[in-house]
């Protein structure tokens, strides 16, 4: 059951994009290209990975070894707000519930490819997993930043302008300079 976003709005609420997104089949796409990435990603350590680790050089598999946990630990993250936003739009989870599981499930910037010490000595499967983890990544922060970091009503900042009109209101000490909303 996907929770039906206009039937419980004003005709003047804001709907965003965020709530509209998380009930698309978009969202479907991106759901299931995060699931399979980490049954790919799962895959690969477990069989050929294991088996090009251990042709590897000591200090090109120490950064195997690193660089693997980091993109378990980060498509682990990713699945996880996955499944989070699947549950609010199927209606198994509040909004309210989701906002405390966010806690639990950290969104944030990590160590980009081009950053990884003896990346491109690291075998050519892990490196194109680690960059499409990380595109992946990148397009699900941007989704938790608009969902999360939005305003909730239509009246809070509707305008990019409003917060600088009601900061000339108490500079001057009038209420003759209008704010559009």
């Amino acid at each position: 059951m996907s929770r039906v976003i206009d039937s419980n709005r004003k005709n003047n609420e804001t709907i965003s994009f965020a709530e509209r997104f998380v009930s698309s089949e978009c969202f479907n796409e991106i759901f299931k290209e995060g699931m399979g990435l980490v049954e790919e990603t799962a895959n690969y350590l477990d069989t050929d990975g294991r088996r090009e680790a251990k042709a590897l050089s000591q200090s090109i598999s120490l950064s195997y070894a690193t660089e693997s946990m980091r993109l378990t630990t980060r498509l682990m993250q990713m699945a996880s707000w996955l499944l989070i936003q699947r549950a609010v739009n199927e209606g198994e989870m509040t909004d309210e519930q989701a906002s405390a599981e966010k806690h639990k499930v950290k969104i944030q910037a990590s160590t980009r490819s081009s950053h990884i010490k003896n990346f491109d000595e690291l075998p050519a499967r892990l490196q194109q997993l680690i960059k499409n983890a990380e595109r992946l990544f990148d397009r699900i922060h941007t989704l938790d930043r608009m969902i999360h970091d939005a305003p909730k009503t239509a009246g809070e900042d509707s305008s990019p302008l409003t917060k600088q009109f009601e900061l000339l209101q108490q500079a001057f000490g009038t209420d003759e300079i209008s704010v559009p909303r």
